[in-house]
């Protein structure tokens, strides 16, 4: 896999949390949360703070997946040997890279808006899962196709980079199928606008309805009045198309 670059126009959040979750358990709150965060950011539990200053929300995080993987050290707990098959039918074959704890302040709009001029995503992070994990977009390189890099995906569909950050290209199946639903609300892009998995409210999204960007205005369970998100599908782009739809926030770590 290419070496991770990060613009000036990218965010992040991770986390670490108990190896036994399911559906019906109830979210972990972030350590640290302002009373001026609104309450559906409280739902990314894998950052350890998350704030608000009234224009940006501003998360940190350690990068740590809360579910099992063939990816941490054979010592740690969540360590789980995985063979078989992974993301659309490929044969598992572990890459070199081991997850590393990591260091992340990332800020993403609290009121975001559609961009005059759309970016395109970066290689690297272009957004956050509620478990802290980064999202990266349908590349493993500059225009590089994912074919290669599937079957290094492990049992939940993500895998570490150079470096050991751990990050999911697809749909995060620890989050639609043990955390929550394909229907449930499952991050946010770096530009503050939702992601959701690939059905909405129980049925499969039309992918023909979408636009460039992987995404349509809705209303949702967290936004019933109504919000442009983005739908995570099992086809490439995966999570996002033609650049963001509104403007990326920063990063730091």
């Amino acid at each position: 896999m290419k070496h991770i670059i990060f613009p000036a126009f990218i965010t992040i959040a991770l986390f670490a949390c108990s190896k036994k979750n399911n559906k019906t358990s109830t979210p972990e709150i972030p350590s640290t949360v302002t009373a001026t965060v609104p309450e559906v950011y409280k739902k990314i539990y894998g950052a350890t703070s998350i704030t608000s200053d009234g224009t940006y929300i501003t998360i940190k995080s350690k990068g740590l997946p809360d579910h099992t993987s063939p990816y941490y050290a054979t010592t740690n707990s969540l360590y789980e040997n995985f063979s078989g098959t992974t993301f659309a039918g490929a044969t598992f074959s572990k890459n070199p890279n081991s997850i590393s704890e990591k260091t992340y302040t990332f800020k993403i709009p609290l009121d975001p808006k559609v961009a005059v001029s759309h970016q395109a995503t970066p290689l690297g992070p272009i957004g956050v899962s509620l478990n802290g994990v980064p999202f990266f977009n349908q590349y493993a390189g500059p225009n590089q196709p994912l074919t290669n890099e599937i079957v290094s995906f492990d049992k939940y569909w993500g895998h570490p980079a150079p470096g050991g950050m751990y990050h999911y290209h697809v749909e995060p199946l620890f989050l639609t199928t043990v955390k929550a639903s394909k229907s449930a609300l499952l991050g946010y892009l770096l530009d503050g606008f939702p992601v959701y998995g690939p059905e909405e409210f129980g049925v499969a999204v039309d992918e023909s309805k979408l636009d460039i960007y992987h995404g349509h205005t809705n209303p949702t369970t967290e936004y019933p009045n109504g919000i442009y998100h983005y739908h995570i599908t099992n086809k490439d782009p995966y999570i996002n198309g033609n650049g963001y739809y509104g403007t990326p926030g920063t990063i730091s770590q």
